[in-house]
């Protein structure tokens, strides 16, 4: 499906197939995903500001310089996802797996990654990582990360 520059703002896509959708530039502002299928979909520059995005699959999907603050990924699969200069400020991404996904110069400012699975993920260059939340996250293989 192309979604490309949707103004989908609010909108209920609860379990919503989106695989390989291109929503690149989509207006995804507080919108519901939970549950939606999303991967390998194209949300590059894409507005999820305070989406829901909660057990959501977005497994190998392109979230690169999409605004993903005040989101919820509670559970997300964003394995192997790019999220390259993203903004991830205050996003909620507790118990997400992020298994090699590639989070370099993003913004992770205040993010949540309690209990989350980092396996092998790239946080080299990241923009901002102050007050990060990393409890009890899974970070063997980290790259760019020196405890």
């Amino acid at each position: 499906a192309n979604l490309e520059r949707a103004n989908l703002s609010g909108a209920d896509l609860t379990w919503a197939d989106l695989e390989r959708a291109s929503l690149i530039h989509a207006n995804l502002k507080g919108a519901k995903l939970k549950g939606a299928n999303l991967k390998e979909a194209n949300l590059k520059g894409a507005n999820l500001e305070g989406a829901n995005l909660n057990d959501a699959n977005l497994k190998e999907a392109n979230l690169e310089k999409a605004d993903l603050s005040l989101t919820d990924f509670i559970g997300a699969n964003l394995k192997k996802a790019n999220l390259e200069k993203a903004n991830l400020y205050y996003a909620n991404l507790k118990g997400a797996d992020l298994t090699k996904a590639n989070l370099k110069e993003a913004n992770l400012e205040k993010a949540n990654f309690t209990k989350a699975i980092l396996r092998r993920a790239n946080l080299r260059d990241k923009k901002y990582f102050s007050e990060a939340i990393f409890e009890g996250a899974d970070m063997y293989g980290v790259k760019g990360v020196k405890w």
